[in-house]
């Protein structure tokens, strides 16, 4: 069973901020180097670690340009909610990407670390 997803920044508490607000998931641990979020529901976890030397990925990927690991999808159930959790997370530090793809039924954003990440409508 998949537990957590580790992202890497220069600012782990802005991250996590971030991420806690957008999906209302409680702080759960805090530690020098890293800080966790954790669904009450499921137990599935964020978490944002410390990286000094870090750099953000480049959306869409470039070549020679800084790679993206992963992404995250968060699912909501139709173009209304979908529009409800975009407009939140701009107004918690996203960035709507200028590149996007799906035909409206995701939306691709970058946290205020520079993770992509989408909000995609589940059918």
């Amino acid at each position: 069973m998949l537990k957590s997803v580790i992202l890497e920044c220069k600012n782990k508490e802005q991250l996590i901020d971030f991420y806690s607000k957008l999906l209302n998931w409680p702080v759960v641990l805090n530690k020098d180097e890293f800080v966790r979020i954790e669904s009450p529901e499921t137990g599935m976890g964020i978490e944002a670690h410390y990286a000094e030397d870090y750099i953000a990925p480049v959306w869409p990927s470039e070549a020679g340009k800084q790679q993206m690991m992963a992404h995250l999808d968060f699912g909501v159930n139709d173009r209304a909610e979908l529009q409800e959790m975009v407009d939140k997370a701009v107004k918690l530090g996203a960035r709507i990407a200028e590149m996007q793809y799906g035909n409206g039924k995701w939306i691709t954003l970058l946290d205020p670390a520079g993770h992509p990440f989408c909000i995609v409508i589940w059918d």
